[in-house]
């Protein structure tokens, strides 16, 4: 389809989402139209109230197409518009009409707009998995065969304290030292985490060369701690600290440099656009996943604190819990918010019909 056919097709459902969004805003032109309708007619019925519910099939509509005219590199002044009518449709629905402190909206973004994002990002997440797996296989695999391999990678103070952490004992297992009590090592993780999150996200400003360096690092120091630990013989310990909290902060870890990647991808190629608008628009899009990042790496601190630590728990108790935790964040990643997507394709096709 040609861009004149495609606008052909859909410009009178446009026209007709900016007519609404005029009378819903009240904008300067609305009113002027208003009163002169008004002054022609003297009198007449009272105006009819927004039609809520039509107003939202046609901002999913504008959403489909602007994905498409993005895609397909339709003109700028195409783009441009449909940007534009889904933004203020957006900022109408998901914003004004929402009471008190946004329950409706935090709940959307969590069952919804979090999962869909991340699934819209699938290239970018791939490319950031492989990047953070794979180093952690390899040299896991390295060090579980020659302990000293981690040496390359770790000094000996960070390996002793591992001994010391991950060790037959009575402490906390994965404690420090420094840390008294469980609420410290929580702080700590919180501070830790989110600092790699950032990391791996921010990184993604220097063309995704960052994103890529801080991915490919974590994956060798876990790998190594792992294949480390494996071979002394402290691998229980270890496996059954880290099973359950490691499906969110694992997952965090990945999704912030796919986020990255995605800024990376931006400056590379801008498309149409400039370089800083192409940016802006990969931040607005990225930063629906990096809230879900920040919400699993306070998940996994807690978790790491006050659940993955306790050694009077079985190891085999933490491996069922574990398996559920990641049964749980992949089908919440992979299938949440899907039902919304099709009951609005199910009402889009009747309407068609």
């Amino acid at each position: 389809m040609t861009p004149l056919q495609f606008e052909s097709a859909y410009a009178a459902q446009w026209d007709e989402l900016q007519v609404l969004l005029d009378r819903a805003e009240g904008t300067p032109a609305r009113k002027k139209a208003d009163k002169q309708e008004k002054k022609e007619k003297k009198a007449g019925p009272k105006k009819q109230p927004i039609d809520g519910a039509r107003l939202s099939v046609l901002y999913r509509r504008a959403c489909e197409h602007l994905a498409l005219a993005q895609a397909r590199a339709y003109p700028i002044g195409m783009t441009q518009r449909l940007e534009t009518l889904t933004r203020r449709a957006h900022q109408l629905i998901y914003r004004r009409h929402e009471p008190g402190f946004g329950i409706a909206r935090l709940r959307r973004l969590v069952l919804v707009d979090i999962p869909q994002r991340v699934r819209a990002h699938r290239g970018y997440l791939l490319v950031a998995t492989l990047l953070f797996v794979l180093p952690t296989l390899l040299v896991g695999w390295a060090c579980w065969r020659d302990p000293g391999f981690a040496l390359h990678l770790m000094d000996v103070g960070q390996l002793r304290n591992f001994d010391q952490m991950y060790g037959p004992g009575t402490d906390a297992i994965g404690k420090l030292r420094s840390a008294d009590t469980d609420w410290q090592m929580f702080g700590f993780y919180i501070k830790n985490n989110i600092g790699v999150g950032f990391q791996c996200f921010a990184g993604g400003l220097f063309a995704g060369l960052g994103s890529v360096f801080f991915l490919v690092f974590n994956g060798l120091q876990g790998g190594a701690a792992a294949g480390y630990l494996t071979a002394r013989g402290s691998g229980e310990a270890f496996y059954s600290f880290v099973v359950t909290h490691a499906a969110f902060e694992l997952t965090a870890i990945v999704l912030s440099g796919a986020a990255g990647l995605r800024l990376g991808h931006a400056l590379i190629a801008p498309g149409r656009r400039t370089r800083l608008a192409a940016l802006r628009h990969a931040a607005a899009d990225a930063i629906v996943v990096m809230y879900g990042v920040i919400a699993f790496l306070v998940i996994a601190a807690a978790l790491e604190a006050f659940w993955s630590s306790a050694r009077w728990v079985a190891p085999e108790v933490k491996y069922g819990v574990g398996a559920a935790c990641w049964a749980l964040v992949i089908a919440y990643l992979g299938w949440q918010g899907r039902p919304a997507r099709a009951a609005a394709a199910t009402e889009e096709a009747g309407h068609a019909g």
